[in-house]
Parts: structure tokens; sequence; C-alpha cells
């Protein structure tokens, strides 16, 4: 089974930077993407950002775009979320998430399209 962890959340204030993890294992193969996404109180999850491990390819919803940077490290089998510029609408529990199966057309920003999630971190945004 695919498993994941995210860390690195905390308390920053406006303006300031976090950069989150994910700790992935149990993949047998490459086809897979992972995705960030993000829960509010009261809010529904939305989709933030993805990575292709098929083909490297990165894609952003427009409120991050700018922002918002996502990456890998194959080797560590991590991927990796550095937001800067945080304010505190961006405040939030967020996820990671990996599909399989879908070569390079697996990024998606629904979360149903996942199949597997890891435990979230708290971003708070607050001076």
């Amino acid at each position: 089974d695919v498993q994941l962890q995210a860390s690195g959340g905390g308390l920053v204030q406006p303006g300031g930077s976090l950069r989150l993890s994910c700790a992935a294992s149990g993949f047998t193969s490459d086809d897979y993407a992972i995705g960030w996404f993000r829960q509010a109180p009261g809010k529904e999850r939305e989709g933030l950002s993805c990575i292709s491990n098929k083909d490297g390819s990165t894609w952003y919803v427009d409120s991050v775009k700018g922002r918002f940077t996502i990456s890998s490290d194959n080797a560590k089998n991590a991927a990796y979320l550095r937001m800067n510029s945080l304010k505190p609408e961006d405040t939030a529990v967020y996820y990671c998430a990996a599909r399989g199966g879908w070569g390079k057309y697996a990024c998606s920003f629904t979360q149903t399209d996942f199949d597997s999630w890891g435990q979230g971190t708290q971003v708070t945004v607050s001076s």
C-alpha cells in the first residue's frame, strides 16, 4: 500500500514562507502523481498543485500560482510544496495525496481522483 506523510506546517506571519514535505512509500512503479490539497474550516477540500512523476509536469490552481512551488525528489520518495507570500486565507490543513496509473495525465485537482492520502499538517497564517 502507498503511504504518505505530510509535515512542515506551523504558524507563520502574513508574507512569510513555509515548505511542506510529503514522505511517500509503497509505490510499485514510477507511474503516479502527487497532489497537494487543503481544507479550511467550514470549507470544501480544494486542490492546489500537482506534479507528475512520469514527466515532471507541474500544475497549479490560480489562487496559488506564482506563490507556491511544487517539487519532488525521487531519490528520497518525497514531494514538497514551497509556499511564499502567505496570506491569512491560506490558513488550512494541508494534505498530500497520490494518484497512480494515469501516466502523464495523472495530475488532477479533484480529490476523488486520488487513491492515497497522508494525514494533514496545519498551516496557520496570522500576525
